[in-house]
């Protein structure tokens, strides 16, 4: 009976919990974001949106040459264009000093053609074609020739110049994308929390760095930037990219730079980590998407991210590619 008693009693008291159980809330509190793990998401954000900048910045050096291509093929044009109708005009005047004095439709036609095609053929068509020399029609149909491929080469690189502008707009708008979504997972945090994450690895600057030349005057302007703003593409005066510190940096010592960390890299003769020396371009990831420059002592000066801005930071505090010596 005794054990009945307390079989019953402990029913009793699990359907009471369960009751008080299903009482509670089901939808559980949100869980708290784990500082470590928002760090390396903004990173991992940042660098994205970094490769995309430098894609950015490469496009913008291509559609450069493009538009450079293409003003000198449409300049060539023109000057062929100049050319052909020039040759036209003599052509015109022989066919009317062929026929002059004579009522022949056709030698109208052809004289007032403005159409090289057209003109090209009534003339391969009119009787007075034996009456002309040769030469002068094979130059004109030469002219005509060579105006159609500089038509075609003008056409091709406007064209070029279209997609490379529609690629443009769609890295814009994944750099955007990408730091909207690292500004909002900081935006989680509170303030004393955001603070640790943003000010992680941050170093002293040093009072000063030996170098000499125009690596001396590169560091000078670089390590007068530091604590500078961080804007994808920009290039100074009062913030920078990666590739644009360095780029600017490296043009007060007198040496141009494209603005472009991928193309920087190929800007002096390779250096072996062992051998940097102060003003060396120092390279990140695979492919290349960042750049700074080595201070000494195992520190570079870089142009960081958006929270950081130019600063100062250990020499592998990424995945280090390699290094130049510009100049």
């Amino acid at each position: 009976m005794l054990q009945r008693r307390s079989r019953l009693a402990t029913f009793l008291s699990a359907a009471l919990l369960a009751g008080l159980v299903g009482l509670v809330p089901s939808t559980p509190a949100q869980a708290e974001p784990d500082i470590d793990d928002v760090k390396s998401r903004v990173d991992r954000l940042y660098h994205e949106a970094e490769q995309a900048s430098e894609r950015y910045n490469d496009a913008r050096l291509e559609l450069g040459e493009l538009k450079r291509d293409l003003k000198a093929v449409t300049s060539d044009q023109a000057r062929q264009d100049k050319r052909m109708r020039a040759v036209r005009n003599r052509v015109r005047d022989a066919v009317v000093r062929t026929y002059e004095g004579h009522r022949l439709s056709a030698v109208g036609q052809v004289a007032l053609s403005g159409d090289p095609s057209a003109f090209l053929s009534q003339m391969s068509t009119m009787s007075a074609y034996d009456s002309l020399t040769d030469q002068l029609f094979d130059s004109y149909a030469s002219e005509v020739k060579a105006l159609g491929i500089r038509l075609q080469a003008t056409t091709r690189r406007t064209a070029e110049v279209t997609r490379l502008k529609d690629r443009l707009a769609e890295e814009k708008s994944t750099i955007e994308s990408k730091l909207d979504e690292a500004e909002s997972l900081l935006a989680r945090l509170e303030a004393e929390e955001r603070e640790e994450v943003l000010s992680r690895d941050s170093d002293r600057v040093p009072s000063s760095v030996p170098a000499s030349g125009r690596a001396a005057a590169a560091i000078q302007y670089a390590m007068a930037q530091v604590g500078k703003a961080y804007v994808y593409g920009a290039a100074g005066p009062s913030a920078f990219d990666c590739s644009g510190l360095t780029m600017r940096a490296y043009g007060q010592a007198g040496v141009g730079l494209p603005h472009s960390s991928g193309a920087q890299f190929s800007s002096g003769p390779r250096i072996a980590a062992s051998a940097l020396q102060p003003g060396d371009l120092v390279f990140y990831y695979s492919p290349i998407s960042h750049v700074g420059i080595y201070i000494g002592n195992g520190m570079i000066v870089h142009a960081a991210n958006p929270s950081q801005g130019v600063r100062v930071s250990p020499l592998h505090s990424m995945p280090y590619v390699g290094a130049v010596r510009p100049g």
